[in-house]
């Protein structure tokens, strides 16, 4: 009798060559080379693809415009980096605008939430869920409010509207050209991915994030969609954002022992560090302000952010200028202790306060602060790295961690620098490992701590997130 072999995969739908090589081996046989899936990649869908590429890269263009508009306005200047201007500005004037930005966010969230409630504007809940449409009116309104709290100097993240307006845009798209269920959750993921690769100029990265982080898989049939999306959201993009590095200059650093000995050692402690900041974002967010503390709420936090903000003035808005000099290694070990331990604090502040945001950067941030900071220490040790070598890794480290995809946040980290390669053996040390402690001892993400509990369900609950267990009806019930 011959040697049995496993039954091949069919692929669907079939190549336009239907006879296989002389092998007679089947193109099947490599695991992404079988068939799309539920959703179907049909010249509509793919039609569908560009057009969300182009709508995320549109109104990732507006949402910037706003923020920067915001930000000159606010800060009074037309040039240079938010952190100057507002190194700047007086106390006073800093003080005046954040709650000025409080007012703002609490009157227009209030109003927003009130006239349509229950409306969908969560793209990961959306995504991760059934599938449901993103409301276009809600998710607009919410990206506009948060981009100009944001330029007023929020501690939230910026790529949140982006992202959000990218599945928006093909939330509306998907139900135009009447899409499956299935098609419409691609479609939004690509959309998501790709409002985040325009504002950052980061398409791979987009893709990746898309793939890892909203869909689970890397697969052809996501890869595919996913990169298309989100390069032809960058491109887009460059009307009106450049088309270059989001962090410019940072020096080619270079490989050494002492790097990748802290990566190893290092890349454990960001894993634990990133699980206490997870849990922190997600007890903030469960507790956040409803209802009419909504309205007062955001002034008396950004009116605390604007306090601290007297000595600190680098906590204003998401974090990018901070971790550009601790990738610069510009900043001594007392500010990059001091910064490591508010801004998590202050950005959990303005999240529990009711504002809409996203914390990419705000966590990218505290990574390259806590890189910086850990590497000064360790170099009066063993010498022979730079700080924003270290800054560097860390924040890929925690990058990974926190969204609990570790090639995402590699890759992203590289994209935003347009370097690092020299040192990615440590990066990938650190990331690895950060990333594998974190799923460890918790596993939740930035992402999935910040969901909104289902009604009725009891809080609390397995520390996996595995849902209560349903009694099955008793005709449905099986026997032993």
């Amino acid at each position: 009798m011959g040697r049995q072999y496993p039954a091949e995969r069919v692929r669907v739908p079939p190549p336009l060559i239907s006879r296989r090589l002389p092998s007679g081996r089947g193109a099947t046989e490599q695991p992404n080379a079988t068939g799309d899936g539920d959703a179907a990649l049909t010249p509509v869908f793919w039609l569908m693809v560009v057009a969300t590429g182009v709508a995320a890269g549109l109104f990732g263009d507006l949402m910037m415009l706003i923020l920067f508009s915001v930000q000159h306005l606010a800060f009074g200047y037309h040039t240079g980096s938010l952190e100057a201007a507002a190194e700047r500005a007086s106390d006073f004037r800093r003080l005046v605008v954040l709650l000025s930005a409080g007012v703002f966010g609490g009157i227009a969230w209030f109003l927003l939430r009130r006239y349509t409630a229950g409306e969908k504007s969560e793209l990961d809940d959306v995504v991760w869920g059934e599938g449901q449409r993103l409301s276009f009116r809600r998710s607009l309104g919410t990206s506009v409010i948060s981009e100009v709290v944001i330029g007023m100097g929020a501690s939230i993240g910026r790529e949140n509207a982006p992202k959000l307006m990218g599945g928006a845009s093909a939330s509306v798209l998907a139900g135009l050209a009447r899409l499956t269920p299935a098609q419409r959750r691609l479609l939004m993921a690509c959309g998501g991915g790709a409002g985040l690769a325009a504002v950052y100029n980061v398409p791979l990265g987009g893709a990746l994030f898309t793939a890892e982080v909203m869909l689970g898989t890397i697969s052809v049939p996501v890869v595919l969609p996913a990169l298309a999306c989100s390069w032809i959201a960058t491109a887009t993009a460059w009307l009106y954002l450049p088309d270059r590095a989001t962090y410019m200059d940072i020096p080619g650093y270079r490989f050494t022992m002492p790097l990748l000995v802290w990566a190893l050692l290092a890349g454990p402690a960001i894993g634990v560090v990133s699980c206490g900041y997870i849990r922190l974002i997600g007890w903030v967010s469960h507790h956040q302000a409803r209802g009419r503390a909504a309205l007062f709420a955001p002034a008396v936090a950004f009116g605390i952010l604007g306090l601290v903000a007297f000595a600190y003035p680098q906590l204003l808005g998401n974090g990018k200028d901070m971790a550009r000099d601790a990738f610069l290694g510009a900043d001594g070990l007392t500010l990059l202790l001091a910064l490591l331990a508010l801004k998590p604090l202050v950005t959990a502040l303005c999240l529990g306060s009711g504002a809409s945001g996203g914390l990419f950067t705000p966590t990218l941030s505290t990574g390259a602060v806590l890189g910086g900071a850990a590497g000064i220490a360790w170099s009066l040790a063993w010498p022979g790295s730079p700080a924003g070598a270290y800054a560097l890794v860390g924040a890929a480290a925690m990058l990974g961690a926190a969204m609990q995809a570790p090639l995402a946040g590699l890759v992203l980290i590289l994209e935003l620098a347009h370097g690092g390669f020299a040192i990615a053996i440590p990066m990938i040390a650190a990331t690895v490992t950060a990333t594998a402690v974190a799923r460890y001892i918790d596993g939740y993400s930035i992402y999935t701590a910040r969901l909104r509990a289902r009604p009725g369900q009891p809080a609390g609950g397995a520390a996996g997130g595995s849902p209560p267990a349903v009694t099955a009806p008793a005709h449905k019930r099986q026997t032993a």
